[in-house]
């Protein structure tokens, strides 16, 4: 549908010209259909009831001329009244907000307080359940409405709260960050206040779980639970690994580099130890939140589906696979001779989606693109001077403290030579259908205590440099928001210390550069890698200046790119303060292979880059199995592989083949070449590791390591094959890679995997087929259902600001009433675009819905 909406009519048609034309048509020559649409009604189910595509012209045009008879006295009533204005208490002046076919709101105020008042009340009104998680979350409320198996995670978030001072937090992110925060929040509880007085029209969640929506506060919008904040689960699972392996061992296993780190435990690290429970309030802050059947309402549950549903079909995502790809080109290497911007951030795929789109414009703000819904601002977009990106530069602010306890006093830790009593804080935290629970949150010099082995005497803490004040993922954008060239976008990323990020930028006078961001201690005598003693011995020497850390602007290759892959430049210094594990190289090394090769890139070019489907990893492991003595079906199956381009695209059949053979190899590699002791702490090994093997076989293959080597191809091929059998059927013609069997994307809301038919028919979206995987530049996660990838693109011409497209899933709204719930599920899924209208007159012409928010009493 939204593809059809975009050429509109300059001038209002008259009620005896409609009936020629299109209901489309008819629609978009009213200015006041905003209202129309708002009502209920939407243009997607209004133009699917009185669909002409399948009857004759004149039905057709009875048909018209019957169904807009009907809806004239609406229609009329629209025309002469545009928009019922909606009074807020809290607003200084008159808001307006304009939706476009796509769901994506522009709002325009005449001050920076009515603008971010009605940026978190539209983000509320279009995501309230996701903002009432994201609360709960924050505040460590969930057992209040789920019961005591969540204490833990509100144990947990209580322990890693930040505890500063909230104005210097809330003015890190902006000279003004206290106004802007503290306006967003007001806005989201204006609509709060609204929809808690009919609670009859909630979104189904809340009706499902029989909850209201609470108020914010603004230590709400600061919370840093959803962020990509450290490495401290690899760094204890490293350090069980050279417990049970040795450091040898371990770093044969792993891909460390650019520099070889040490990795040796401390002699009073008790390798035993580290096999408890340690993160376990950690990992119960940080893990996702999933519903069980008990959590609804009975009338709305399945009583045969428990929360498994939620990760059924899911594989196993590549290392470090969450990330994203980015790059700018320069003007001299663009058709249109201006620079380009792109970036398509990948993070879990989901419904709602985890980036919300907007645009803000008033008096010093004019700026457009997505972020996160419960944060104001914009994350990544372009104002009217430049547009930037950001991917993940692999930056390690967490380290695993270990501390000898007092045996007379177990609060009282060893430090520096000395006892030392640890901060107790005591909290009393609500739990449904239980008594309120006390409990005591303990604190070192380092930060939050996540266990005590009172029987050896040790205690286990997490130091946190996202703690620090300006902690909070994405909020500094705000000052990205507002910079006009290359020094102000530098300046402003001085302050982004969370998420560590390649920010790149590219404006409308020629420039485009990169800065990597984010808080990165400096460790002179240890990597950070595996946990160490907390008793003084290991500390950090402060913070690396943001500017300090790895930079570069205008290059001579006339572009920057990158994938989560290690971009820093042999030459750096700083190497105390840069981490040791990136990304697999491939879909950097394909990206900058595709620029590379090009010199007059264009906007086409930019999208075929972002959906590249080619696997380097294919064209470099394929020539391996040709080489292979196969016989019979395995043969057969093999040589269906000649001549392939190798893409996976959808509806390939060599696509199929390789990547069941892929899937195979990366479980066997692990199998057979780490040792059994070592394998739940090691993982799976990078794929960019197996492939130096294979390249280069050694004694781990056997006394004869080439023939080793082509025994396990051919028996990850043969394993390929028979899952390919199993779960495809005999027939190869059948074996398209993108299919429900296989490679798909299947929505599942956290509250449809456990509710009746009609609650999953109403929440969950797909299967649609998929290409690609976790290796390609078009990024889409694992092997087989897709759970991760780019959720959100966006590519932005700085010579036209109105040429910038965009893609996002499912859609804009949380709501499943929403027309905008999964309008843009299917196209995303094909891999499709939508323009990101950025002046008034495109925003005018393609307008669905026109909301004034005004000053109210």
């Amino acid at each position: 549908m939204q593809g059809k909406m975009g050429g509109a009519s300059s001038r209002s048609i008259l009620p005896w010209e409609w009936a020629p034309l299109s209901a489309e048509e008819v629609f978009r020559s009213i200015p006041a259909k905003g209202q129309f649409f708002a009502e209920g009604l939407g243009q997607a189910s209004l133009f699917a009831r009185f669909s002409p595509l399948s009857f004759t012209a004149p039905t057709k045009k009875l048909m018209r001329v019957l169904a807009l008879a009907f809806f004239l006295p609406l229609l009329w009533a629209c025309e002469s009244n545009p928009t019922e204005g909606i009074s807020l208490p809290g607003l200084q002046e008159p808001v307006e907000i304009l939706r476009d076919p796509w769901g994506v709101n522009h709002i325009y105020a005449k001050n920076q307080h009515d603008l971010f008042f009605a940026q978190g009340y539209a983000a509320a009104k279009d995501r309230l359940f996701q903002f009432e998680i994201w609360r709960r979350q924050a505040t460590g409320t969930v057992a209040e409405i789920l019961g005591p198996a969540e204490l833990q995670r509100d144990i947990g978030t209580r322990l890693f709260r930040f505890r500063g001072d909230m104005q210097e937090e809330m003015n890190h992110y902006h000279p003004e960050g206290e106004a802007i925060i503290r306006a967003y929040t007001e806005g989201v509880n204006a609509y709060i206040e609204e929809i808690r007085s009919r609670p009859d029209a909630l979104p189904l969640p809340f009706r499902m779980l029989g909850i209201l929506p609470e108020k914010w506060t603004s230590e709400v919008v600061i919370s840093r639970h959803q962020g990509l904040l450290g490495n401290i689960e690899e760094e204890l699972n490293l350090g069980r690994a050279v417990a049970r392996l040795g450091e040898a061992q371990v770093k044969d296993l792993k891909w460390f580099h650019p520099k070889n780190p040490d990795i040796a435990l401390d002699p009073q690290i008790e390798p035993e130890g580290l096999f408890a429970n340690v993160l376990a309030l950690y990992k119960a802050y940080r893990t996702p939140l999933s519903f069980r059947p008990a959590d609804i309402l009975p009338d709305y549950r399945d009583p045969e589906m428990g929360s498994a549903e939620e990760t059924a079909g899911l594989a196993e995502e590549a290392p470090f696979s969450l990330g994203s790809n980015n790059w700018v080109v320069d003007g001299s290497r663009t058709a249109s001779g201006h620079p380009y911007m792109a970036n398509d951030p990948h993070r879990t795929i989901a419904v709602p989606s985890l980036r919300y789109m907007v645009h803000l414009n008033a008096p010093g703000w004019d700026v457009i693109g997505g972020g996160e819904p419960e944060i104001p601002g914009i994350s990544i977009g372009h104002n009217g001077y430049g547009a930037w990106g950001l991917t993940v530069f692999r930056t390690d602010g967490e380290d695993l403290y270990v501390y000898e306890l007092n045996p007379e006093n177990p609060n009282q830790y060893r430090y520096d030579g000395a006892w030392e009593d640890m901060e107790i804080l005591t909290e009393t935290i609500p739990v449904k259908g239980q008594e309120d629970q006390e409990v005591s949150l303990r604190y070192t010099c380092h930060g939050p205590v996540t266990y005590v082995d009172s029987v050896h005497h040790r205690a286990y803490a997490v130091r946190c440099a996202w703690l620090e004040p300006g902690g909070a993922p994405y909020l500094a954008s705000l000052r990205m928001d507002q910079a006009k060239s290359w020094e102000e976008f530098r300046e402003a990323c001085a302050y982004s210390h969370i998420p560590g990020e390649n920010m790149v930028w590219a404006d409308k006078d020629g420039t485009i550069g990169w800065q990597a961001v984010g808080i990165a201690p400096i460790r002179r005598n240890f990597s950070g890698l595996v946990p160490v003693p907390g008793d003084g011995s290991y500390e950090w020497e402060g913070y690396l200046p943001i500017p300090q850390k790895p930079h570069t602007v205008n290059p001579p290759e006339g572009y920057v790119a990158t994938a989560n892959q290690n971009v820093t430049p042999a030459d750096y210094t700083h190497w105390e303060a840069i981490g040791f594990s990136w990304s697999d190289p491939f879909r950097g090394d394909r990206v900058e292979e595709v620029l590379e090769a090009k010199n007059a890139v264009t906007m086409e070019d930019m999208k075929a880059l972002q959906v590249d489907y080619l696997s380097i990893p294919a064209r470099l492991l394929v020539p391996y199995l040709l080489d292979l003595s196969l016989s019979g079906k395995a043969a057969a199956d093999r040589d269906r592989l000649r001549g392939w381009d190798h893409r996976l695209d959808p509806n390939s059949i060599p696509a199929a083949i390789y990547v069941a053979f892929e899937d195979a190899l990366l479980r066997l590699a692990s199998e057979r070449l780490v040792p059994e002791v070592g394998r739940e702490a090691i993982g799976r090994i990078q794929l960019k590791k197996i492939l130096d093997w294979i390249a280069a076989p050694d004694g781990r293959f056997g006394p004869d390591p080439e023939a080793g080597r082509d025994r396990l191809l051919a028996e990850a091929f043969a394993q390929g094959l028979a899952d390919l059998e199993e779960n495809l059927g005999a027939n190869r013609d059948a074996w398209q890679y993108g299919q429900e069997r296989f490679k798909h994307v299947y929505l599942v809301h956290s509250l449809g995997a456990i509710g009746n038919e009609q609650v999953k028919a109403q929440l969950n979206l797909g299967p649609l087929p998929r290409g690609g995987n976790a290796y390609t530049p078009g990024s889409t996660g694992s092997n087989k259902r897709q759970s991760s990838g780019a959720s959100f693109r966006i590519i932005v011409n700085t010579g036209d600001w109105d040429a910038t497209q965009a893609s996002n899933a499912p859609g804009q709204s949380g709501d499943p009433d929403s027309p905008f719930y999964a309008n843009l599920f299917e196209s995303w899924a094909r891999d499709e675009y939508f323009p990101l209208y950025y002046s008034r007159e495109k925003i005018d012409s393609v307008a669905v819905e026109r909301t004034v928010l005004g000053p109210g009493r």
